[in-house]
């Protein structure tokens, strides 16, 4: 299935456009920092579903 590693991806895509506004926006830093690293998981975990491995 590789519909879901697609949409992590597009899911980081937009979590990255999230940050960006909330950084421009002056929002907290907790904020823009927990996005961040929303937007860094949802990365990793669609590149790492796409590698090639065991099954």
């Amino acid at each position: 299935m590789r519909v879901l590693p697609t949409l992590l991806l597009i899911l980081a895509g937009v979590l990255v456009g999230g940050v960006w506004s909330l950084h421009k926006q002056g929002a907290p830093r907790a904020a823009v920092v927990v996005t961040g690293l929303l937007a860094l998981l949802a990365t990793a975990g669609g590149v790492l579903w796409l590698l090639p491995g065991e099954g």
